[in-house]
């Protein structure tokens, strides 16, 4: 039987990340997933704090040529209804920032990651699946779907949200659907972005480009399935018009590369986020629609938070480690599950005071730049609004004593 400090199963981003984040200790890993389907062409924004760890890990550098910058974030009413809002803008250099965030390819983001994770000498991978999972005393027993058993003091599922993982460790979830389906797709187009993500809120959900390298975006957009389904399987000529004509011709003329794909909306929590010698991160404990850029970014915060909790322990030690990081990670969980479910049924409600109520809280953000900037701050890192506050404080507080 093979032994090892942390065994990861799931090689996406979320499992790959956390496995390059916790061998820099010196752990003994193992990262156990079947080899990648080929060919994702989704998209990833990445929000500030999520870059600072990419850095502090070291990998930013190898990301970056592939990054487009998220310097303005606009979102534009998009409906015909009674009740509109006014056009928001949200400008990284109010909050001191060159960007908000990043978007990054998938593709190439991952090819980084596999060639990082192939010259660390401290991760094994298996290209195998999980078929049960069975806690013990001093550690967790993983069965491979090739006869293999593995030994591993700490396990974290990545695995997705049909997480074998969560599974075996008896963690239940509560999953909810949408009437809806998201259409993804990158395009590009004949006028520069100029680093602007621009999201229009329309009758059946949010339309969001993002800009990537040169003049191509990625776009997000949110239908009725068969909606969806019907504009995916257009000619590409076709789909590219109907793009062009949602965007009002903003970047000018719109050019879809192939490969659009639909998928439907739905949402997912765990019970709980670890258990035992178990621990949950990315889709294994939490998805939700693409909507507000938090998916990777809340895995990210996933791993930072075991990282923080594995510091200084001993491998022998790591009993219980399940039940603090449940702990660590309920509120931001929870916090932001909420936010994104919000937003999104807030577009589909024709209920009028639902109407009134979005369309104030838009005209708010327009008119108060104070309150524009707590919403930035926090959407880049829980707790940001209250850190920049502080930091201004003692900053004057040191100005008076100078």
């Amino acid at each position: 039987m093979k032994e090892f400090d942390i065994a990861i199963v799931g090689a996406g981003l979320a499992g790959s990340l956390a496995a390059l984040a916790l061998a820099d200790s010196g752990l003994r890993i193992a990262l156990i997933a079947p080899p990648a389907r080929a060919g994702d062409g989704r998209t990833t924004a990445l929000m500030d704090q999520s870059i600072a760890f990419l850095k502090v890990l070291g990998l930013w550098d190898d990301i970056a040529p592939h990054a487009a910058a998220l310097e303005t974030m606009q979102i534009l009413d998009g409906t015909v209804r009674l009740l509109r809002a006014p056009p928001v803008a949200f400008r990284a250099s109010e909050v001191e920032l060159a960007a908000f965030g990043y978007n990054i390819p998938n593709a190439p983001f991952i090819d980084v990651l596999d060639a990082r994770i192939a010259a660390n000498g401290n991760i094994v991978r298996l290209p195998n699946g999980v078929t049960a999972a069975t806690a013990f005393e001093n550690g967790v027993e993983l069965a491979l779907d090739d006869g293999e058993r593995v030994l591993a003091h700490l396990v974290v599922g990545a695995d997705g949200r049909k997480s074998k993982i969560r599974e075996s460790a008896g963690i239940g979830v509560r999953s909810w659907s949408y009437p809806q389906s998201a259409l993804v797709l990158n395009f590009s187009h004949d006028r520069p972005h100029g680093n602007v993500s621009t999201e229009f809120h329309t009758e059946s959900g949010p339309f969001t480009q993002v800009p990537l390298p040169g003049r191509r975006s990625s776009l997000v957009w949110v239908l009725p399935p068969k909606e969806a389904a019907r504009l995916r399987d257009l000619p590409d000529a076709e789909l590219s018009q109907a793009v062009e004509t949602r965007m009002q011709s903003m970047l000018g003329k719109v050019t879809v590369e192939g490969g659009a794909q639909s998928f439907p909306l739905s949402g997912m929590t765990a019970d709980r986020f670890g258990k035992g010698r178990v621990v949950l991160v990315g889709e294994a404990a939490h998805a939700f629609p693409p909507i507000g850029a938090q998916g990777l970014n809340l895995s990210l915060r996933d791993i930072m938070a075991l990282k923080e909790l594995l510091n200084g322990a001993e491998p022998a030690d790591y009993d219980g480690i399940g039940e603090r990081f449940d702990r660590k990670r309920q509120a931001d969980v929870r916090s932001r599950t909420v936010s994104v479910d919000l937003l999104n049924r807030s577009l589909l409600s024709d209920f009028l005071p639902v109407q009134f109520l979005r369309s104030a809280g838009l005209h708010l953000l327009s008119a108060l730049g104070p309150l524009r900037s707590i919403v930035m701050r926090e959407g880049i890192e829980p707790g940001g609004s209250l850190k920049a506050f502080r930091d201004t404080l003692q900053e004057r507080v040191a100005r008076k004593q100078a």
